[in-house]
């Protein structure tokens, strides 16, 4: 259970473990925040120097090796300063802010934690685009969200009238994050969080599906057979090479992209619509 609460002037003290730590193992500190688990590597977050913790974690655990420790602030962690930030129509706020009364953009409160997805990641600006495009009409009343980080692209589906959404992360921090914002903006009847694969997920067929996620899973979620069930869809997370074999996998079934973005020439975002919609 995290206790430990963050502001933006928190020193975050990182340390990098090399090995997952194990689903058992509990990490009993007032300044714990989270482990975020990359590959086969974990990035254990404390609000305050924690020695003594992680020689514990590795005493239990023999397979863990600690390799290297980072001390930041929580900004210089997320990208930027952290404040409100008016994103095409919607206005994401920090919770320890309060949004002006007359804002007439949807608000999101989103407490990103240490999960990436604030907001700040150019694929995350072009999917709230996509999202604003495909909701526009009324029509989407089902999402799915692979890869939901901080849960912010679901939480914008339901403010642009989507009524039900599954949110899906393979990263407990991530899927406890979104929970919490889930919470935050009151939406536990809309949003359903679940720790998973996203892969699986994929079989579902929903109005909307997003995906904003490592090529490696994106390609066996467009070949699924479940993807061409899908209505809309946004696929993101792409580098330049990655979004060519995308639209070549595209261009032989019966969908149509509607837009592309490109952000830096790096970073690329699909919306297309399938012969379902």
């Amino acid at each position: 259970m995290q206790s430990a609460k963050l502001t933006p002037e928190s020193m975050l003290h990182i340390y990098y473990l090399q090995g997952r730590i194990a689903k058992d193992k509990k990490i009993v500190n007032k300044n714990y925040l989270g482990t975020w688990e990359e590959d086969e590597f974990s990035f254990v977050f404390f609000l305050q120097e924690a020695p003594d913790a992680i020689e514990a974690l590795i005493e239990e655990q023999k397979d863990l090796v600690l390799l290297d420790t980072y001390q930041m602030t929580y900004e210089q962690w997320q990208g930027g300063k952290i404040e409100p930030r008016q994103i095409g129509g919607f206005l994401v706020v920090p919770p320890w802010f309060t949004p002006p009364a007359e804002e007439p953009s949807t608000v999101i409160t989103l407490d990103p934690g240490v999960v990436f997805g604030n907001g700040l990641h150019p694929t995350t600006r072009d999917c709230l685009q996509a999202i604003e495009i495909t909701c526009a009409g009324g029509k989407v009343e089902t999402m799915l969200d692979l890869g939901t980080g901080t849960g912010i692209l679901a939480l914008a589906a339901i403010k642009r009238g989507c009524i039900k959404a599954v949110a899906v992360d393979y990263n407990f921090l991530a899927c406890r994050t979104a929970r919490d914002n889930v919470v935050l903006n009151e939406m536990e009847n809309n949003i359903v969080v679940i720790n998973s694969q996203a892969e699986i997920f994929s079989e579902i067929p929903t109005d909307l599906l997003v995906a904003n996620i490592h090529y490696d899973i994106m390609k066996d979620i467009i070949r699924s057979e479940g993807f061409l069930k899908q209505k809309w869809f946004v696929l993101s997370g792409l580098l330049t090479s990655e979004a060519a074999k995308v639209e070549e996998y595209l261009a032989g079934l019966p969908v149509l992209i509607l837009q592309r973005w490109s952000q830096d020439g790096t970073w690329h975002t699909i919306l297309g619509i399938t012969a379902t919609a």
